[in-house]
């Protein structure tokens, strides 16, 4: 080759070459300038059934729903949950803006110019990206405030690319099926066209889909999937035992010698219940003085004996009637009806403070309605929960009506989260729950538990959502912080007691679908102890904030979340107090209650 061919071709060098071609980056010069003049697409013919291209309007509307969904709720939360709820937050905005879009399209047929189109989308992407990672960085921030005000590290692993990353796929994952039902939709309304007129064909196509996408979510993704799922899970989980809870040998407890219930067919909660009884030998070791063995009833959901009575839950309880007699349990200074949650649970705080406080002259009974965690219970069978504790309260009540009224035990029930609906729907109403019992003690009661509703709807003018007082505190008296707040009413403390332990953070008390459109009372000011200043109100947002907090409210320690740890024993010495019990008693129960190792 010579020089002059050298000189002419200088491209052609005998080295190797590294990096793109000056003719590749060219091109993608051209196309990054060709984007930042106009950044966005549109159809080229109509024939394009699905555009390709985001509306700018849901964009944006996404954009600031992702933006509302950052900011803190009821308990603190971690990194990828937030991305969780950033993108069902986005897409719901996105839903949102899209319609509005629609509306506008079809008012003012005339789209704006392509100049003021390409001015919008440019504003879009220079200051929604810069504004999405500062918000997501302040949200760590306001996390970090709430983690103090509930008692834990301000340290915090917050990973602002991912929790942009998990929400953007979230929305993109929403938007693909969105889209592919709409082109689902448009092709069988092509397809009807051709035997139907257009407007049947529209009206039948649309039906038609619609149809499909309920029975595929409801019977497909929802039935046969998660529910049959956990149903499935939550089956073996019951036929097993939590590692070191054995056989009882007490004749005392349901599964225990003599007891008319096998204990293999007491289920996973049933055997962790009654195998976890506390022995004679602790109590006394516990309080200086002469024990009982404490009794434990407790009647699974299928109970190994032939049911002949056509109503389930009336011979579930009077199995456990029988079950009572023969361990003499209306022969004990308390009788207590504890309400299950969903899976057969008992607060292993609340039973125990009790026996330790009456040094096992105690008898506790329960039956179980399901084993399915309680959100599913919420959902598919909330009903049996009432159902099943109401016969088994009449039962109960009944027994105790034939015993002379010196020879009763006082009657008491008890509950947390799905167990205090379970009781707040055995009676009703507030007046009947204390002219039904002795006493109460009530542990987080859900939004949707009658009493608890009739309560702070009627609670006194003044006076908080978070700790209502009703009729001046004579009755009915609500405690975060059982110590300080039982004492707070002025009204003289009358008898019978019924005590709720609700902690203001606690999201299960919280959570209702009116979250979606509705602000709630629990927001205004003044806010409880443990909430953030900085927590706020958006429609929709809050509703999927608050579902996920529900996640996560065992996140956190007593008495904030839904946990409530010792509080049951103030609960317990102030509704029904063994004679001689001082506050130094409940002092020193609730150090022994609160740092024990629960067995379960």
């Amino acid at each position: 080759m010579t020089s002059t061919d050298r000189t002419t071709h200088p491209d052609r060098s005998t080295g190797p070459r590294s990096g793109p071609a000056p003719g590749t980056a060219r091109r993608a010069a051209r196309r990054a300038a060709a984007f930042a003049r106009r950044p966005y697409w549109d159809r080229p013919d109509p024939a394009y059934r699905v555009r390709r291209w985001p509306d700018l309007t849901a964009l944006c509307l996404a954009t600031v729903f992702f933006w509302s969904s950052l900011s803190p709720s009821l308990v603190p939360r971690p990194w990828y949950l937030q991305g969780i709820v950033g993108g069902i937050t986005a897409a719901i905005g996105y839903a949102l803006g899209s319609t509005l879009a629609w509306l506008f399209r079809a008012v003012v047929p005339r789209p704006p110019g392509e100049r003021i189109r390409a001015r919008c989308w440019q504003a879009y992407w220079l200051l929604a990206p810069v504004a999405s990672v500062w918000l997501i960085s302040e949200s760590a921030r306001m996390q970090r405030r709430l983690r103090v005000l509930q008692d834990l590290p301000p340290s915090l692993t917050w990973h602002t690319p991912m929790i942009a990353l998990i929400g953007l796929a979230l929305l993109a994952l929403a938007l693909v099926l969105a889209r592919l039902v709409r082109l689902a939709a448009v092709t069988l309304i092509r397809l009807l066209g051709r035997l139907l007129p257009r407007p049947a064909a529209y009206a039948t196509g649309a039906l038609l889909t619609a149809l499909a996408v309920l029975v595929g979510v409801r019977d497909i993704v929802y039935d046969r999937g998660i529910v049959d799922i956990a149903d499935r899970i939550a089956a073996a989980t019951n036929g097993g035992t939590k590692a070191g809870i054995e056989r009882p040998a007490s004749r005392y407890v349901s599964g225990g010698p003599g007891s008319l219930l096998d204990w293999d067919a007491l289920g996973y909660q049933g055997r962790n219940f009654t195998g976890s009884t506390p022995t004679r030998a602790a109590l006394t070791a516990w309080s200086g003085r002469p024990a009982r063995d404490p009794v434990r009833v407790y009647v699974p959901s299928t109970p190994p004996v032939a049911f002949s009575d056509d109503r389930p839950f009336a011979a579930q309880a009077a199995l456990a009637v029988r079950e009572l007699d023969r361990t003499g349990a209306f022969d004990r200074a308390v009788l207590a009806v504890a309400g299950t949650t969903g899976t057969g649970w008992i607060d292993p705080n609340a039973a125990e403070a009790l026996e330790y406080m009456y040094g096992g002259d105690t008898a506790i009974v329960a039956v179980q309605y399901s084993y399915l965690p309680s959100w599913v219970s919420f959902l598919v069978d909330k009903e049996k929960a009432g159902q099943a504790t109401r016969a088994l309260v009449d039962a109960v009540r009944a027994r105790l009506d034939t015993l002379p009224a010196d020879r009763r035990p006082t009657f008491v029930v008890t509950g947390e989260s799905l167990g205090a609906y379970a009781v707040e729907a055995s009676f009703g109403t507030a007046d009947a729950l204390l002219a039904g019992t002795d006493g109460a003690l009530i542990m987080g009661p859900p939004d949707f538990s009658p009493i608890s509703r009739e309560l702070r709807r009627d609670r006194d003018p003044g006076s908080p959502v978070w700790r209502p007082q009703y009729e001046g505190g004579s009755r009915v008296r609500f405690a975060q912080f059982p110590a300080a707040d039982l004492a707070r009413p002025s009204a003289v403390w009358e008898h019978p007691r019924v005590v709720y332990l609700q902690n203001a953070s606690d999201p299960v008390v919280w959570w209702s679908p009116d979250l979606l459109l509705d602000r709630p009372a629990w927001l205004s000011r003044p806010l409880g102890p443990d909430i953030t200043p900085e927590i706020r109100w958006f429609p929709f947002v809050t509703f999927w904030q608050t579902s996920v907090d529900m996640a996560v409210s065992y996140g956190v320690d007593a008495p904030h979340g839904h946990r409530y740890g010792a509080g049951a024993v103030d609960g317990w010495a102030a509704v029904v107090p063994p004679a001689g019990w001082t506050d130094a008693d409940t002092t020193r129960l609730r150090a022994f209650i609160g740092h024990r190792q629960a067995a379960y």
